[in-house]
């Protein structure tokens, strides 16, 4: 009894019950940290495990919905420059913000977090409960995805003044580790594409399984180099309000923008949800690539934290729209129907 109450309270205070599985292994790095040859057997895992993300990222992604939406620019250029420019800017001007505002220890998981391209389920699920405009959404949130490929390593390496641009070594292990993979799932996607359908469960598995591998490298490097004496309770509370922060104000921002633009309600629904997204599941990999261990952890807190907020946050929100008189009367046509 106590385990279905338990799911239940979860599933009413809108808790990411994944983020819970990511947050365990963020204990057990902290506790139990890979160390010596079974950190380098890790490291070793971790890098043919973010290969294997891409790869399955490319081989479900579809062209034919990418390329069909792409008719609608202007929407795609609205989301484009919340989640590559409006959202760099606000975390890059965060960052710089004093220290008993912003934690120094967190300033580069908050850069960082603003690179990030959007979500893809979680921008699509949402703007379907909200009835938006769907092919938009998957479209926008599909095409982020690929140019962030390219583009948050770039903003990376410009934001976080790393040579003012990415290493030859960081730009190859892009190409090797995350493109190289993408670009394979793709090619491959005309003779994987049934497979990856009729086995999503499984492709779900190991992708969620990769990224949480990727989680305990990640802290356990982070922890071997003394992060939890780098940060305390209330640098985590603090992150929290920024996240927090951070999350209504793009969320104003796509808004105001789609109703000053013009847009119909469905095309509003589909670049608020798409244009305040974050996406864990590309972020996480992407740090694995781009900082070093004893950094990788501390630059995943923010992305961790936002994710959680905008899952809760756009899931009232989604419920608000779905409630507007036209998705009702169209639910009600459709029942009819």
């Amino acid at each position: 009894m106590a385990a279905p109450k338990a799911a239940s309270l979860l599933s009413r205070l809108k808790i990411d019950t994944y983020l819970l599985l990511i947050l365990s292994m963020v204990a057990a790095a902290s506790f139990l940290p890979a160390r010596g040859l079974v950190a380098q057997g890790f490291d070793l895992a971790t890098k043919v495990a973010i290969g294997l993300v891409f790869f399955l990222h490319g081989a479900r992604l579809s062209r034919e919905a990418v390329i069909g939406g792409l008719t609608h620019w202007r929407l795609h250029l609205v989301v484009m420059a919340s989640t590559f420019a409006l959202f760099p800017l606000l975390c890059l001007g965060i960052a710089a913000l004093p220290a008993w505002i912003t934690p120094s220890a967190l300033a580069g998981g908050i850069v960082f977090l603003g690179c990030l391209p959007s979500t893809i389920q979680s921008s699509i699920g949402f703007t379907v409960i909200a009835r938006g405009n769907v092919a938009a959404a998957v479209a926008s949130a599909s095409a982020s995805n690929l140019i962030g490929i390219v583009l948050t390593p770039i903003l990376v390496g410009v934001l976080m003044h790393q040579q003012s641009a990415i290493s030859p070594s960081s730009a190859w292990a892009i190409v090797v580790q995350l493109l190289l993979p993408f670009v394979a799932g793709q090619v491959l996607r005309r003779w994987m594409g049934g497979w990856v359908s009729a086995h999503a469960k499984l492709v779900q598995i190991v992708d969620r399984g990769s990224i949480l591998l990727v989680v305990y490298t990640a802290f356990s490097g982070a922890v071997v180099e003394g992060v939890w004496s780098k940060i305390d309770a209330a640098d985590l509370v603090r992150l929290l309000v920024i996240c927090g922060v951070l999350l209504a104000a793009v969320l104003a921002a796509t808004f105001f923008t789609a109703r000053a633009l013009g847009f119909s309600k469905p095309d509003e629904i589909a670049i608020v949800f798409c244009g305040s997204k974050k996406s864990l599941a590309s972020g996480v990999p992407m740090a694995g690539v781009l900082f070093p261990a004893a950094t990788a952890g501390l630059a995943l807190l923010p992305l961790m934290l936002f994710h959680q907020i905008q899952l809760m946050a756009c899931a009232v929100i989604a419920q608000q729209y779905a409630k507007r008189p036209e998705a009702i009367r169209e639910d009600t046509e459709a029942l009819s129907g």
